[in-house]
């Protein structure tokens, strides 16, 4: 190896330094610049991490407690605290338990209460359960006429079974004319018209 090799060589190692150094310079400025906005994003970030662990052990317990209560609430239907901790910690499992209990009582109180459920199925489904129960024809019928029923065409057919009992043929065959092709009970309100209404 020369003298000028070595020369450039060393003169490239020095210049290689030399940028590394140059780096290390504006990284400690950038750094000296915004050191409290750089605190303040990680510390942010690691509160961020904290609290939403903390959520979510949070919501993982109520929903434990919740679970609990139900199972207990299923092998006692009177257990007053598994009632409590039940509706304070998942009121939409409240109501589809207290909406199993009406329905296994035949409970209408308690149906006429879950009518205004925050669960929109519970409401849904307790309205139609309700005017089913009471076998108002009314009320299946303003069931059926609602926006978008869960048991629009349920509805319809026991309706239309009411009014063929009241021996009014022309609108139990309207009501059943109202179910939709595609329903499950198209075949079912089909038959009715032809064969049970005389």
């Amino acid at each position: 190896m020369s003298l000028k090799e070595n020369i450039d060589m060393v003169r490239e190692e020095l210049n290689q330094e030399e940028k590394l150094f140059a780096g290390a310079v504006r990284t400690e400025r950038f750094v000296k610049k915004y050191k409290m906005p750089i605190i303040s994003a990680l510390t942010t970030i690691v509160i961020v991490v904290i609290a939403y662990s903390l959520y979510q052990m949070n919501v993982s317990k109520a929903v434990e407690s919740s679970n609990k209560a139900y199972v207990a609430l299923l092998a006692d239907p009177q257990d007053k605290v598994a009632q409590e901790i039940l509706q304070e910690n998942n009121a939409a499992l409240f109501d589809a338990w207290q909406f199993k209990r009406a329905l296994d009582q035949h409970d209408e109180a308690l149906l006429q209460g879950l009518t205004a459920s925050s669960s929109d199925v519970i409401s849904d489904l307790s309205r139609y359960e309700l005017a089913a129960l009471k076998k108002d024809k009314n009320a299946l019928n303003a069931y059926a006429l609602e926006q978008a029923p869960i048991l629009k065409d349920l509805a319809l057919l026991n309706e239309a079974v009411l009014l063929m009992k009241e021996q009014k043929v022309d609108e139990a065959k309207a009501r059943l004319r109202l179910i939709d092709e595609k329903s499950s009970l198209y075949k079912m309100a089909t038959l009715l018209q032809h064969y049970g209404v005389k």
